[in-house]
């Protein structure tokens, strides 16, 4: 089995790597963050791919690494039920998932503080140069470095992020804070609001501790809200120093003004408790919405996965089991194939495109029908997570 360099260490990266490593490849992870990594956006929804590895493979019950809901619920702007279906659903914690792979992982196989400078492909391999001036060979590369993704810049200089035409205003509270009534209208449910041209979703996440106990963990919010490209977006993405970020404002950088109208905005719009939800965060930040979409995601002996390759919409939940299947269809096709990195790679890329693109058009039509048509409709079953598919 070849030799493989995981280009990027989060949980794409952590995923890829463990199952190439039980399929008897020899992997390392080149992470160029200097120590490992921290928080990255807040809550999200656990499909069954993106915990394959803890299910088929290890002691851990993916259901401790999950809050769970068992209902769908959506509320109008009064806080009156529009709709609402029992269905289970699993949510994390980015922190919490990214702990619980890079547990798995042996610690000589992270490696911080190795940023990939360049890529160089033979017939033989992959020549990689490191930022630091060092060198290492790998017989395949699998590029998980994300939607900023260095190596697909490099390999597909035509490929750009499509903004999406809004973006994600996120946060968490501790659910202790939640007043009794709106605790228990929320802590059992994922649980929307439709807006003109928007959507809000809540939903409750494992605390920073890991805790899955009612009361002890977090609700987490996502609001999606319509910001025009060009100046309006880039003065919303200006942060309280002055620097534009194109992808993303953290937590704290939000500029006060922008904060302040978006928890007017909370309190003349929201239902009660989805208002109490998000009024109750300290900090709320901001997550851009884009699409990216690849013709190739094999090129020689280098291949990109997750958001390297296809950067997805979140309203399928499906960006980290994407990543996930795409690893476990590398590992499956090398073990196909005997090792044999081309063939390997030529059959994956054709299942994977294919994947990439299904999940693509599917979110995107999820978000325009919020964000630009006014038909998302309560209770539509289009509206299921899944991967491949509503509840699939």
């Amino acid at each position: 089995m070849p030799s493989v360099a995981v280009v990027g260490g989060s949980l794409g990266g952590l995923t890829a790597a463990l199952v190439l490593t039980d399929a008897g490849c020899d992997v390392t992870v080149l992470e160029r963050a200097p120590a490992t990594l921290e928080a990255r956006g807040a809550g999200i929804a656990v499909l069954d791919e993106a915990v394959r590895w803890f299910a088929e493979k290890t002691a851990v019950d993916p259901d401790s690494l999950c809050s769970a809901t068992n209902f769908i619920r959506f509320l109008d702007a009064r806080g009156g039920l529009v709709h609402e279906r029992a269905h289970r659903y699993r949510f994390s914690s980015w922190n919490t998932i990214y702990r619980a792979l890079l547990a798995q992982l042996a610690p000589e196989r992270y490696r911080l503080g190795h940023e990939v400078a360049g890529l160089e492909s033979s017939p033989g391999g992959v020549e990689l140069t490191l930022t630091s001036g060092g060198r290492c060979h790998a017989d395949l590369v699998v590029a998980a470095d994300g939607i900023s993704s260095a190596t697909r810049a490099t390999l597909l200089p035509g490929v750009t992020p499509e903004y999406s035409g809004y973006v994600a205003w996120r946060g968490t509270m501790a659910e202790s804070e939640l007043r009794p009534g709106t605790f228990a209208a929320l802590s059992d449910a994922i649980t929307y609001q439709v807006l003109p041209h928007s959507h809000i979703l809540v939903y409750p996440i494992p605390a920073a501790s890991g805790s899955l106990v009612p009361g002890e963990r977090l609700m987490n919010f996502v609001w999606y809200r319509n910001v025009a490209a060009g100046a309006a977006f880039d003065d919303l993405m200006t942060d309280s120093a002055g620097r534009l970020r194109s992808v993303s404002l953290p937590p704290g950088a939000a500029r006060r003004e922008f904060v302040d109208r978006f928890r007017a905005d909370a309190s003349a719009q929201l239902a009660p408790v989805i208002a109490e939800a998000v009024l109750g965060v300290a900090e709320p930040f901001v997550q851009a919405v884009f699409d990216i979409e690849v013709t190739r995601m094999a090129l020689g002996r280098i291949c990109l996965i997750g958001d390297a390759a296809f950067a997805v919409r979140p309203h399928a939940a499906a960006g980290t089991a994407k990543a996930a299947a795409d690893s476990w269809e590398l590992a499956a096709q090398l073990v196909g194939h005997n090792g044999a990195v081309e063939p390997a790679l030529a059959d994956w890329e054709r299942r994977q495109l294919r994947l990439g693109r299904d999940v693509l058009v599917r979110c995107r039509e999820i978000g325009d029908a919020s964000q630009r048509h006014g038909t998302f409709t309560p209770g539509d079953p289009a509206l299921i997570l899944g991967l491949r598919g509503p509840g699939r």
